[in-house]
C-alpha cells in the first residue's frame, strides 16, 4: 500500500513539474544567424513550438538594425509608422505571456521587404507539438536559407530539466 501511495505522489508530482518547467528561451533566427538578412523566419518560427512563459531574444547591430512589434497589418505592409513598441538595444529579449500572434519587423528602411520581419505563434502548452505551416516566404533569402534542425535546443532545455526534478523527486520519495 505504501509503494503504491509513492508511486502515485511521483506521478503527480511528475506530472506538476513538467508542466511547469517547460519554459524556453529562442534566440531568434539561430542556429544560422541573429537578427539579420539571410534568414528565413518564416521558416525559423514555424519550427518551433512557442508557448506562454517562453521568450524569444532579438541580437543584432544596434547601428543596423532594430525590432519593431507591430500589428499584422503593419506586418503584412512592413509599414514601421505606429509601432506597438520598439527595441534597439541590440540585445531584446521580449516575453511571450500568452497565446496569440505576435509580429515583428525592422524599422529601417527597405529591411522588412528585404525578409526582416517574423510573426510568432504562441500556442497552448497542451496543443499538439508539431509546429504549424511554415508562412510564406518573403524577400530575397526566402529560397537560399538552410532548413533549421526539427529539435530545438529549447525543448531539449525543457525535456532535460523535467526528468532531472522527476529523477531528485523519486529519489526523496524513496
Amino acid at each position: 500500500m505504501a509503494a503504491a501511495m509513492k508511486i502515485t505522489l511521483l506521478a503527480v508530482a511528475a506530472m506538476a513539474v513538467l508542466s511547469t518547467a517547460s519554459v524556453a528561451t529562442y534566440n531568434v533566427g539561430e542556429p544560422a544567424g541573429a537578427w539579420d538578412f539571410g534568414i528565413n523566419y518564416g521558416s525559423w518560427a514555424s519550427s518551433k513550438k512557442f508557448i506562454p512563459g517562453d521568450s524569444i531574444v532579438f541580437k543584432y547591430s544596434p547601428q543596423a538594425h532594430d525590432v519593431l512589434e507591430v500589428s499584422k497589418a503593419d506586418y503584412d505592409s512592413c509599414s514601421a509608422a505606429s509601432p506597438i513598441t520598439t527595441l534597439n538595444t541590440g540585445n531584446d529579449v521580449v516575453a511571450l505571456p500568452a497565446t496569440g500572434t505576435r509580429y515583428f519587423i525592422c524599422g529601417f528602411a527597405g529591411h522588412c521587404t528585404a525578409g526582416m520581419k517574423a510573426a510568432i505563434d504562441v500556442v497552448s502548452a497542451s496543443s499538439p507539438s508539431t509546429p504549424s505551416s511554415p508562412a510564406p516566404a518573403s524577400g530575397p533569402s526566402a529560397s537560399n536559407s538552410p532548413p533549421p534542425p526539427s529539435p530545438s535546443a529549447a525543448t531539449s532545455v525543457r525535456v532535460t530539466a523535467g526528468l532531472g526534478l522527476v529523477v531528485l523527486l523519486a529519489s526523496l520519495l524513496a
